[in-house]
């Protein structure tokens, strides 16, 4: 089995409206029949998570707030893999009017336009903070911290090869750990700047894409699209040491 694990985007990828369709989840829980493993890597909160989708058992680990956290549904537990956020960057936030702001363990997020005052509150208080845009959202955690990061300790968790993962997102923040997986693929609705840097689309959108690669991988791991870069019509990258 080359493809053994998949790696996915929650919103705008799995969900649409921060809801997973019943297809969706039929085929998830298809991968997993075949063997297979999967992991979740968001930008959304944990508890947030939680409290909308019911079936984080398909997953192996969940790596959540963009590469902050990793939790494991079998067990219930989580690890920060960073610094927790400074509350006194939030006070400074809310002070100045910026809202809506959420607050993780270590992500603190928020919405466009306010990036330009969340900047400079980082630079009047000195943090070592840097500021990943999701489309519309701003979540600001630690330098080196992003879903390549989160991904990197899930899969050591797990002991698995990138050269074993493809990845699949939409958003610009989903290029740290798909420019790092054996076959990258972006929905259908996923931004042109991504669609750019991926192996390949999917011809259908968000969850329906997702079924689409999902079916490809279940059919014959991925080896038609590997057979059609010795045609030249994909581009498929070498095995990547990481």
């Amino acid at each position: 089995m080359n493809f053994s694990t998949l790696a996915t985007d929650y919103d705008g990828t799995l969900a649409e409206d921060g809801g997973v369709s019943s297809s969706t989840i039929e085929a998830l829980e298809a991968l997993r029949r075949s063997g297979r493993r999967i992991i979740l890597v968001t930008g959304r909160e944990l508890d947030q998570l939680l409290g909308i989708f019911d079936r984080v058992d398909l997953f192996d680990r969940i790596v959540a707030e963009n590469g902050a956290l990793l939790y494991s549904p079998a067990t219930r537990q989580k690890h920060l893999l960073t610094e927790a956020a400074p509350l006194l960057f939030v006070e400074e936030l809310k002070r100045r009017g910026v809202s809506p702001i959420s607050t993780g363990e270590a992500v603190v997020a928020t919405w466009r336009p306010h990036e330009n005052i969340v900047l400079q509150v980082i630079r009047e208080l000195g943090l070592k903070r840097e500021i990943t845009f999701n489309k519309d959202a701003v979540m600001v955690l630690p330098p080196g911290v992003d879903k390549a990061s989160g991904m990197k300790a899930a899969l050591e968790a797990m002991k698995v090869s990138w050269n074993n993962v493809v990845g699949i997102g939409d958003a610009e923040n989903d290029l740290a750990f798909l420019n790092k997986c054996r076959c990258s693929v972006a929905v259908s609705n996923a931004l042109n700047s991504v669609k750019a840097h991926v192996n390949f689309t999917t011809p259908a959108p968000r969850g329906e894409g997702v079924v689409q690669l999902i079916r490809e991988i279940l059919k014959d791991d991925l080896q038609s699209r590997f057979d059609r870069v010795h045609q030249g019509q994909m581009s498929i990258p070498s095995p990547a040491k990481h």
